[in-house]
Protein backbone atom coordinates (compact mmCIF):
# COMPACT_ATOMS: atom_id res chain seq x y z
CA UNK A 1 0.00 0.00 0.00
CA UNK A 2 3.02 2.46 0.64
CA UNK A 3 4.30 1.70 -2.21
CA UNK A 4 1.39 2.89 -4.28
CA UNK A 5 1.21 5.68 -2.76
CA UNK A 6 4.31 6.73 -3.26
CA UNK A 7 4.07 6.06 -7.01
CA UNK A 8 0.58 8.08 -7.31
CA UNK A 9 2.06 10.70 -5.29
CA UNK A 10 5.40 10.96 -7.98
CA UNK A 11 2.83 10.93 -10.44
CA UNK A 12 1.25 13.44 -9.03
CA UNK A 13 4.06 15.50 -8.78
CA UNK A 14 5.43 15.14 -12.36
CA UNK A 15 1.59 16.75 -13.64
CA UNK A 16 2.54 19.65 -10.97
CA UNK A 17 5.83 20.13 -12.53
CA UNK A 18 4.52 19.72 -16.12
CA UNK A 19 2.07 21.80 -15.32
CA UNK A 20 3.87 24.75 -13.68
CA UNK A 21 6.72 24.82 -17.12
CA UNK A 22 3.24 25.36 -18.78
CA UNK A 23 2.33 28.13 -16.88
CA UNK A 24 5.69 29.58 -17.23
CA UNK A 25 5.73 29.45 -21.21
CA UNK A 26 2.35 30.91 -21.55
CA UNK A 27 4.07 33.80 -19.63
CA UNK A 28 7.31 33.88 -22.03
CA UNK A 29 6.90 36.36 -24.94
CA UNK A 30 4.35 35.61 -27.98
CA UNK A 31 5.92 35.66 -31.28
CA UNK A 32 6.65 39.16 -32.80
CA UNK A 33 4.45 38.70 -35.64
CA UNK A 34 1.93 41.55 -36.27
CA UNK A 35 -1.10 40.14 -38.11
CA UNK A 36 -5.13 40.06 -38.18
CA UNK A 37 -4.66 38.74 -34.14
CA UNK A 38 -3.20 42.11 -33.41
CA UNK A 39 -6.02 44.40 -34.11
CA UNK A 40 -8.09 44.61 -30.63
CA UNK A 41 -6.57 47.70 -29.59
CA UNK A 42 -8.53 48.01 -26.50
CA UNK A 43 -6.29 44.84 -25.12
CA UNK A 44 -3.17 47.12 -25.06
CA UNK A 45 -2.26 48.34 -21.42
CA UNK A 46 -2.83 52.29 -21.55
CA UNK A 47 0.67 52.07 -19.78
CA UNK A 48 2.70 50.81 -22.60
CA UNK A 49 0.71 53.21 -24.86
CA UNK A 50 1.88 56.24 -23.22
CA UNK A 51 5.43 54.23 -23.16
CA UNK A 52 5.28 53.78 -26.56
CA UNK A 53 4.50 57.59 -26.95
CA UNK A 54 7.60 58.56 -25.12
CA UNK A 55 10.18 56.44 -26.28
CA UNK A 56 9.33 55.15 -29.89
CA UNK A 57 10.17 57.34 -33.13
CA UNK A 58 8.87 55.80 -36.20
CA UNK A 59 10.44 56.68 -39.78
CA UNK A 60 7.87 55.05 -42.38
CA UNK A 61 8.52 54.98 -45.66
CA UNK A 62 5.99 53.88 -47.86
CA UNK A 63 3.62 53.16 -51.28
CA UNK A 64 0.50 54.65 -51.49
CA UNK A 65 -2.04 51.82 -50.55
CA UNK A 66 1.06 51.65 -47.80
CA UNK A 67 -0.27 54.93 -46.70
CA UNK A 68 -3.19 53.23 -44.80
CA UNK A 69 -1.18 52.64 -41.69
CA UNK A 70 -0.45 56.62 -41.84
CA UNK A 71 -4.17 57.88 -42.54
CA UNK A 72 -6.33 55.30 -40.50
CA UNK A 73 -3.56 56.78 -37.14
CA UNK A 74 -4.61 60.42 -38.40
CA UNK A 75 -8.27 59.05 -37.96
CA UNK A 76 -7.83 57.04 -34.98
CA UNK A 77 -7.02 60.17 -32.27
CA UNK A 78 -10.29 61.88 -33.37
CA UNK A 79 -12.25 58.24 -32.90
CA UNK A 80 -10.29 57.29 -29.83
CA UNK A 81 -9.23 60.17 -28.21
CA UNK A 82 -5.94 62.33 -28.01
CA UNK A 83 -4.15 59.25 -25.95
CA UNK A 84 -3.61 57.96 -29.51
CA UNK A 85 -2.25 61.46 -30.95
CA UNK A 86 0.32 61.07 -33.79
CA UNK A 87 2.98 64.23 -34.81
CA UNK A 88 5.65 64.07 -37.49
CA UNK A 89 7.64 67.00 -35.14
CA UNK A 90 9.39 65.85 -32.46
CA UNK A 91 7.56 66.61 -28.59
CA UNK A 92 7.72 65.11 -25.09
CA UNK A 93 5.46 61.83 -24.90
CA UNK A 94 3.45 62.25 -28.15
CA UNK A 95 4.95 59.02 -30.81
CA UNK A 96 6.77 60.22 -33.55
CA UNK A 97 6.49 59.32 -37.19
CA UNK A 98 7.17 60.68 -40.40
CA UNK A 99 7.00 58.80 -43.98
CA UNK A 100 8.83 61.93 -45.13
CA UNK A 101 13.02 62.02 -45.42
CA UNK A 102 13.81 59.48 -48.10
CA UNK A 103 12.12 60.31 -51.53
CA UNK A 104 11.86 58.93 -54.90
CA UNK A 105 13.64 55.38 -53.93
CA UNK A 106 11.15 52.59 -53.32
CA UNK A 107 12.24 48.75 -52.07
CA UNK A 108 12.53 48.06 -55.72
CA UNK A 109 13.25 51.64 -57.23
CA UNK A 110 15.79 52.90 -58.79
CA UNK A 111 16.65 48.96 -58.12
CA UNK A 112 16.71 46.58 -55.33
CA UNK A 113 19.39 48.09 -53.03
CA UNK A 114 19.40 51.70 -52.80
CA UNK A 115 16.49 51.69 -50.15
CA UNK A 116 19.32 50.28 -48.08
CA UNK A 117 21.93 52.71 -48.58
CA UNK A 118 19.50 55.43 -48.01
CA UNK A 119 18.15 53.94 -44.96
CA UNK A 120 21.85 53.94 -43.66
CA UNK A 121 22.34 57.80 -44.66
CA UNK A 122 19.28 58.76 -43.17
CA UNK A 123 20.06 56.85 -39.84
CA UNK A 124 23.33 58.27 -39.67
CA UNK A 125 21.77 61.75 -39.84
CA UNK A 126 18.89 61.38 -37.80
CA UNK A 127 20.00 59.51 -34.53
CA UNK A 128 16.80 60.42 -32.72
CA UNK A 129 14.72 57.79 -34.73
CA UNK A 130 14.53 54.32 -33.24
CA UNK A 131 12.53 52.34 -35.56
CA UNK A 132 11.93 51.87 -39.59
CA UNK A 133 9.78 50.66 -41.68
CA UNK A 134 9.87 50.02 -45.28
CA UNK A 135 6.37 49.61 -46.90
CA UNK A 136 6.09 47.13 -50.24
CA UNK A 137 3.91 48.92 -53.41
CA UNK A 138 3.07 45.31 -55.05
CA UNK A 139 6.66 44.22 -55.89
CA UNK A 140 6.43 41.08 -54.15
CA UNK A 141 4.16 39.96 -56.58
CA UNK A 142 6.69 39.37 -59.34
CA UNK A 143 9.67 38.72 -56.73
CA UNK A 144 11.93 35.71 -57.28
CA UNK A 145 12.85 33.89 -54.25
CA UNK A 146 16.32 35.53 -54.45
CA UNK A 147 15.05 39.25 -54.50
CA UNK A 148 12.96 38.14 -51.34
CA UNK A 149 16.44 36.90 -49.77
CA UNK A 150 17.85 39.89 -50.50
CA UNK A 151 15.66 41.98 -48.82
CA UNK A 152 16.07 39.58 -45.66
CA UNK A 153 19.88 40.24 -46.17
CA UNK A 154 19.75 43.55 -46.75
CA UNK A 155 17.56 44.23 -43.59
CA UNK A 156 19.76 42.12 -41.08
CA UNK A 157 22.93 43.80 -42.36
CA UNK A 158 21.46 47.29 -41.31
CA UNK A 159 20.36 46.09 -37.72
CA UNK A 160 23.85 44.74 -37.56
CA UNK A 161 24.99 48.17 -38.31
CA UNK A 162 22.34 50.02 -35.89
CA UNK A 163 21.98 47.68 -33.44
CA UNK A 164 19.72 49.95 -31.45
CA UNK A 165 17.11 50.51 -34.12
CA UNK A 166 14.26 48.47 -34.75
CA UNK A 167 14.00 47.68 -38.39
CA UNK A 168 10.48 46.28 -39.13
CA UNK A 169 9.77 43.84 -42.12
CA UNK A 170 6.64 43.71 -43.81
CA UNK A 171 4.14 41.92 -46.11
CA UNK A 172 3.06 42.80 -49.27
CA UNK A 173 -0.04 44.07 -49.89
CA UNK A 174 -3.09 41.33 -51.47
CA UNK A 175 -3.23 41.11 -54.95
CA UNK A 176 -6.29 38.72 -55.83
CA UNK A 177 -4.34 35.27 -55.97
CA UNK A 178 -3.78 32.18 -53.69
CA UNK A 179 -1.68 30.57 -52.03
CA UNK A 180 0.04 28.56 -54.58
CA UNK A 181 0.46 31.65 -56.37
CA UNK A 182 4.19 33.78 -56.03
CA UNK A 183 2.76 36.58 -53.86
CA UNK A 184 1.68 34.63 -51.34
CA UNK A 185 4.50 31.89 -51.77
CA UNK A 186 7.00 35.16 -50.95
CA UNK A 187 4.64 36.82 -48.60
CA UNK A 188 5.40 33.36 -46.33
CA UNK A 189 8.93 33.31 -46.79
CA UNK A 190 9.23 36.83 -45.52
CA UNK A 191 7.20 35.00 -42.35
CA UNK A 192 9.15 32.36 -42.08
CA UNK A 193 12.07 34.39 -41.67
CA UNK A 194 11.18 36.57 -39.23
CA UNK A 195 9.30 33.79 -37.30
CA UNK A 196 12.76 31.75 -37.20
CA UNK A 197 14.64 34.57 -36.34
CA UNK A 198 12.62 36.36 -33.85
CA UNK A 199 11.89 39.67 -35.95
CA UNK A 200 9.09 42.24 -35.85
CA UNK A 201 6.79 41.87 -38.87
CA UNK A 202 4.25 43.51 -39.52
CA UNK A 203 2.01 41.05 -41.94
CA UNK A 204 0.08 43.73 -44.03
CA UNK A 205 -1.13 41.13 -46.17
CA UNK A 206 -2.54 38.73 -43.45
CA UNK A 207 -4.36 42.22 -41.68
CA UNK A 208 -6.11 42.49 -45.21
CA UNK A 209 -7.30 38.51 -45.00
CA UNK A 210 -9.31 38.73 -41.87
CA UNK A 211 -12.62 40.81 -41.26
CA UNK A 212 -12.78 42.14 -37.43
CA UNK A 213 -14.92 38.63 -36.61
CA UNK A 214 -11.85 36.24 -37.75
CA UNK A 215 -13.56 35.67 -41.18
CA UNK A 216 -11.07 34.61 -43.91
CA UNK A 217 -10.99 35.80 -47.01
CA UNK A 218 -7.35 34.96 -48.12
CA UNK A 219 -8.77 31.53 -49.90
CA UNK A 220 -11.39 33.66 -51.38
CA UNK A 221 -8.83 35.95 -54.90
CA UNK A 222 -9.01 38.64 -51.77
CA UNK A 223 -7.00 41.59 -52.84
CA UNK A 224 -5.70 44.93 -51.53
CA UNK A 225 -8.97 46.87 -51.67
CA UNK A 226 -11.12 44.33 -49.55
CA UNK A 227 -12.83 42.26 -52.80
CA UNK A 228 -13.08 39.14 -52.75
CA UNK A 229 -14.42 36.05 -55.09
CA UNK A 230 -18.05 36.15 -53.24
CA UNK A 231 -19.88 34.16 -56.30
CA UNK A 232 -16.93 31.37 -56.37
CA UNK A 233 -16.33 31.44 -60.09
CA UNK A 234 -12.74 30.99 -59.54
CA UNK A 235 -12.37 35.12 -60.49
CA UNK A 236 -12.51 38.07 -58.98
CA UNK A 237 -13.95 40.77 -60.95
CA UNK A 238 -13.85 44.37 -60.31
CA UNK A 239 -14.41 48.18 -61.35
CA UNK A 240 -11.11 49.65 -61.93
CA UNK A 241 -10.51 52.77 -59.68
CA UNK A 242 -11.48 56.19 -61.41
CA UNK A 243 -13.00 59.64 -60.32
CA UNK A 244 -17.25 58.66 -60.52
CA UNK A 245 -15.94 55.52 -57.75
CA UNK A 246 -13.85 57.91 -55.42
CA UNK A 247 -10.68 56.15 -56.89
CA UNK A 248 -11.60 52.67 -54.93
CA UNK A 249 -11.03 49.69 -56.59
CA UNK A 250 -14.86 47.69 -56.35
CA UNK A 251 -16.29 44.45 -56.58
CA UNK A 252 -18.43 43.97 -59.74
CA UNK A 253 -20.69 40.95 -61.59
CA UNK A 254 -21.54 39.15 -57.98
CA UNK A 255 -18.20 39.76 -56.21
CA UNK A 256 -18.15 41.56 -53.52
CA UNK A 257 -16.30 43.79 -50.58
CA UNK A 258 -15.65 42.77 -47.02
CA UNK A 259 -15.13 45.74 -45.66
CA UNK A 260 -18.16 47.52 -46.97
CA UNK A 261 -20.33 44.64 -45.99
CA UNK A 262 -18.86 45.06 -42.37
CA UNK A 263 -19.02 48.68 -42.48
CA UNK A 264 -22.79 48.24 -43.72
CA UNK A 265 -23.77 45.97 -40.88
CA UNK A 266 -22.13 47.84 -37.49
CA UNK A 267 -22.94 51.25 -36.72
CA UNK A 268 -20.38 54.05 -37.70
CA UNK A 269 -18.21 56.18 -34.80
CA UNK A 270 -19.07 52.82 -32.49
CA UNK A 271 -17.57 49.61 -34.45
CA UNK A 272 -15.76 51.59 -36.78
CA UNK A 273 -14.61 55.29 -37.95
CA UNK A 274 -14.19 57.02 -41.43
CA UNK A 275 -10.90 58.40 -42.31
CA UNK A 276 -9.02 58.24 -46.03
CA UNK A 277 -7.60 54.56 -46.86
CA UNK A 278 -5.39 54.99 -50.03
CA UNK A 279 -7.26 52.04 -52.66
CA UNK A 280 -9.51 50.52 -50.00
CA UNK A 281 -12.25 51.22 -47.39
CA UNK A 282 -12.29 53.03 -44.28
CA UNK A 283 -12.05 49.57 -42.01
CA UNK A 284 -9.07 48.58 -43.75
CA UNK A 285 -7.15 51.79 -42.55
CA UNK A 286 -8.39 51.31 -39.63
CA UNK A 287 -7.46 47.86 -38.79
CA UNK A 288 -4.15 48.63 -39.99
CA UNK A 289 -4.29 51.74 -37.26
CA UNK A 290 -4.59 49.08 -34.34
CA UNK A 291 -2.17 46.58 -35.30
CA UNK A 292 0.41 49.32 -35.84
CA UNK A 293 -0.21 50.43 -32.24
CA UNK A 294 0.12 46.56 -30.99
CA UNK A 295 3.60 46.68 -32.62
CA UNK A 296 4.55 50.24 -30.86
CA UNK A 297 3.38 49.11 -27.38
CA UNK A 298 5.23 45.77 -28.27
CA UNK A 299 8.82 47.78 -29.19
CA UNK A 300 7.98 49.60 -25.98
CA UNK A 301 8.18 46.54 -23.65
CA UNK A 302 4.57 45.08 -23.88
CA UNK A 303 4.96 40.83 -24.43
CA UNK A 304 1.48 41.43 -26.12
CA UNK A 305 -0.71 39.31 -23.70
Amino acid sequence: MNKIKFIVLFAVLIVFVVSCNKDNNNDETVDSIIDHRCTDVSKIPMDYIIEARKTIKVAYFHSQIGGQIITGMDGLEEFKGALYYISNRMRDSVLYITDHGIDDISLSNPDDESWATATENYLTGNDSINTIMWSWGGQVSEAKSTEITKYLTLMSNLETKFPDVNFIYMTDRLDGTTKEDNLYQRNEQIRTYCRVNNKFLYDFADIESYDPDGNYYGDKLADYACNYDADGDGVLETIPPSEDNDWQLLPNDGDKNWAIEWQNSHEEDIYWYDCYSPGSQPLNANQKAYAAWWLWARLAGWNGK
